[in-house]
Formats: C-alpha cells, structure tokens, sequence
C-alpha cells in the first residue's frame, strides 16, 4: 500500500512537539498525583476504599483522553486542504494500524459504563483470579493471589466471561471446607466451625455465617464436609480469613477429638 509521506509531514507542526511532550508529562504527573491522593484516602477510610479506587480509575480515563485530543489538535493541522491531500489511502493505513488500540479504548469505556466489574473487585477470568488494580485504556491489570501483576487487553472482556466475586461490594463471601471421618461427630464438627468463624476479627458479622454439612471423596475413601460460607470484612483479607478460620477449626477439631479422614493424615 502506498503512502502519501509528503501529504502526512503537511499535516505535522513540528514547532508544537515540546507541547506535546509538555501536554504528556502534565497527564502522567497528574494522573500519578490522583492515585496517590485517592488511594491514601482509601486507606483512611476503608469503608470507601472501592469508591475511591473506582473513582481514580475514571479520572486516569479522563486525564489521557484529555491529554490524547489536546497532543493531536496541537500537533496535528487538520486543515481540510491537507486531509484531502493526505488522501483516502493514508486514512485506510491509519485505520487498520489503530483499529486493535481503537478497539481496546472502546472496550476500556464499556467497561467503565456497564460495570461488570469494577477497580477493588476480586475477579476470574481467563485461568487468572485477583483484584483488579486498574482498568486502562488499554488493558485491565489484575493481582492475582500470589501478588502476580497480570494486563489483559481490554477487548478480551467483551466476548469472554468475567466472574466477580464482591461486585462493587467491600465485603466478600469466602468459602471453606474441612473434611473429618464419615463416623465422627458431624454436629460437634460444625458447631466449632461455626463458632471458630465468629470469632475470626476479618469475618464481617452483618452477613450470615452458614455451615453445611456433605459427602466428599478423599482419594478412595468417603469423608463428611464441613463447609464455611462467611463474608470477609474487606475483599483484601479473603487469604487471612481463610487461612484464620483454617487454623482455628483445625485447633478445634485437634482438642475435641474429632478424626480426620484416615487417607488424609496431613488435612
């Protein structure tokens, strides 16, 4: 495909490229300084924390959009004489070079307006689960559980399905299981899950704390399942709570005396 290079250089003015630099370096300073302030903010007021996230995030959006129309219309002469010179040809070259970065903004606003997720939600998608960290221009940038920072294009979310776990909430429901001998006492067994979960300082006591009771295989052997269904206070703590919990019961069901299943010694 030939390209008209004489027809674009008409359309550049150079003289405005320390504008433009200047324009840029405004935008990422300012967008840095609104993640700080908002995120100390969060940090005091942790009731708001995901508001403030999500709030920081819009305002990146706005800043780098505002930044993006400002750095073409200073360095760009779009002049209706240069466009046409610039020809049909060039418009396609520009089309089909941007239309992967095209896509990706138009997704990052999607995102923004229909909200299936949001900055602070624990989210799994694509194999990944964490807490989303920052959805971009380009990519949405999750933390996963083993404080891995994963960017996933932002178009990836249009046709692929999100799950999130706390949507938009700070408090998170977290599940458990233990699993004891099929003949123990499964009454007993879920009496101190339920109350090593009360006493946990992350469980989050305005919602309900359900224990339920089944049958799971452990390699060959049956064995009865204790399961927890608890909020976490702050989606933050999901690990802490879990592993909390998982001590106490463990502690509990050591003193009473109840057994654990015979081809797990180490559960």
């Amino acid at each position: 495909m030939d390209v008209d290079y004489s027809a674009l250089a008409s359309l550049l003015r150079p003289e405005r490229f320390l504008a433009a630099l200047a324009i840029i370096g405004v935008a990422v300073f300012a967008s840095k300084t609104v993640t700080r302030l908002l995120d100390g903010l969060g940090e005091r007021q942790a009731r708001r924390r995901l508001l403030y996230k999500r709030a920081s995030s819009i305002l990146r959006f706005v800043i780098f959009l505002a930044a993006a129309a400002l750095v073409v219309t200073n360095v760009l002469t779009l002049s209706s004489e240069a466009m046409i010179a610039l020809g049909g040809t060039m418009a396609v070259t520009i089309g089909f070079a941007l239309k992967d970065t095209a896509a990706s903004l138009i997704s990052g606003i999607l995102i923004l307006m229909d909200q299936p997720f949001q900055v602070g939600d624990r989210i799994a998608f694509g194999g990944y689960y964490g807490e989303v960290q920052e959805i971009g221009l380009r990519s949405v940038r999750i933390v996963t559980l083993d404080d891995n920072l994963v960017s996933i294009p932002t178009n990836k979310f249009l046709t692929d399905v999100v799950a999130s776990a706390n949507a938009g909430a700070l408090d998170m429901m977290v599940v458990v299981d233990f699993h004891i001998d099929p003949h123990a006492d499964f009454d007993r067994a879920m009496a101190l899950a339920r109350e090593a979960t009360l006493t946990s300082k992350y469980v989050f006591l305005n919602k309900p704390v359900v224990v339920l009771v089944g049958e799971a295989e452990i390699g060959e052997q049956l064995a009865t399942r204790i399961r927890v269904k608890a909020y976490v206070v702050d989606a933050r703590f999901e690990s802490k709570f879990a592993s909390d919990v998982t001590a106490k019961v463990k502690r509990a069901f050591r003193a009473a005396g109840i057994a654990l299943p015979a081809s797990a010694p180490g559960h």
